[in-house]
């Protein structure tokens, strides 16, 4: 079950270039990684460390981004390896870590996909 918050940002994506996949009206998550990217996203603007629509401009760009280097072929495409991009990208511009820092905290932890 979404929280009022997560409800609003889902719907404010929908039917826009940054829309996540669902399935039957569902959000798809195909590793445990991908849910916990959308779960920090969601608490840090919530709790005002970004703005939400400063993250969504971000994940567009990211989306876009990645679109352009893969003209062709589109096989290697994760939206939440875009979603966790945009994110590290939001917690250096709010101030949060700066890019050191997040260098650090990302290879200390286990291997998962990351913008770097």
């Amino acid at each position: 079950m979404l929280t009022r918050f997560e409800q609003f940002a889902v719907n404010e994506m929908m039917g826009k270039p940054d829309t996540p996949p669902r399935a039957n009206g569902t959000l798809c998550f195909a590793n445990d990684w991908e849910r916990t990217a959308f779960g920090v996203a969601l608490t840090l603007a919530r709790n005002g460390y970004f703005e939400w629509d400063d993250f969504r401009d971000e994940l567009i760009t990211q989306i876009g981004t990645w679109e352009a280097e893969h003209p062709i072929d589109r096989s290697s495409w994760n939206y939440y390896e875009r979603w966790l991009a945009a994110l590290e990208r939001a917690v250096v511009k709010s101030g949060l870590l700066d890019p050191a820092e997040l260098s650090a905290a990302l290879s200390a932890s286990p291997a998962e996909p990351h913008a770097a």
